[in-house]
């Protein structure tokens, strides 16, 4: 393994981190599980965009690359629907624990499809070099990625640069992406 995780372990990390943040709103109480929901609705929201600009498009250009993202778009669609509906809610609220009993079940099932049908496609098909550069362009969308779902905006990466007041955000994290895989800065 090299000194800098390649983006499948940086990927699978923040796959642990999410199921981590899970566990620990299961045991929090009132002001700490706010704490840690709101620490996990940004953790979601930045790792899916990230994901979606970085590493979907390019697990489109393997073999079978297509269905398997476009399952996984759709997961993430319903993911960030639930999270939507959960965005400003307080852990305190006769409904939070159901809700969230559902986007978990999402989430976990939506990352347990990843790590068994995407991951295999990236490490097979891609060589450690690409993986690596993947890695810091993941990072680089996740520094200036959205913090909040948005689900009306889509989960392509064509839907993500024409929607309304986040165009300039995405336009920026797309700049910093190609950026960091050494492509030109805009287009």
């Amino acid at each position: 393994m090299s000194s800098s995780p390649d983006v499948v372990e940086l990927l699978l990390a923040q796959h642990e981190r999410i199921r981590q943040l899970f566990a620990d709103l299961e045991s929090a109480q009132s002001d700490a599980k706010q704490a840690v929901f709101d620490e996990l609705r940004r953790f979601l929201a930045v790792h899916e965009t990230a994901e979606e600009l970085v590493t979907h498009p390019r697990a489109r250009t393997l073999p079978g690359g297509n269905d398997v993202v476009d399952a996984r778009l759709e997961e993430e669609t319903e993911s960030k629907k639930l999270l939507a509906a959960m965005d400003g809610m307080s852990v305190d609220e006769p409904d939070f624990d159901r809700q969230l009993a559902t986007l978990k079940k999402a989430v976990l099932d939506h990352a347990a499809a990843e790590e068994r049908d995407e991951f295999p496609l990236l490490t097979e098909g891609l060589g450690e070099r690409q993986l690596t550069v993947m890695a810091a362009a993941v990072r680089a969308a996740a520094a200036l990625a959205p913090t909040h779902p948005h689900p009306s905006v889509g989960s392509s990466m064509t839907t993500n640069l024409a929607a309304g007041p986040l165009a300039a955000l995405v336009d920026r994290t797309r700049d910093a992406v190609r950026a960091a895989l050494g492509g030109p800065a805009s287009s």
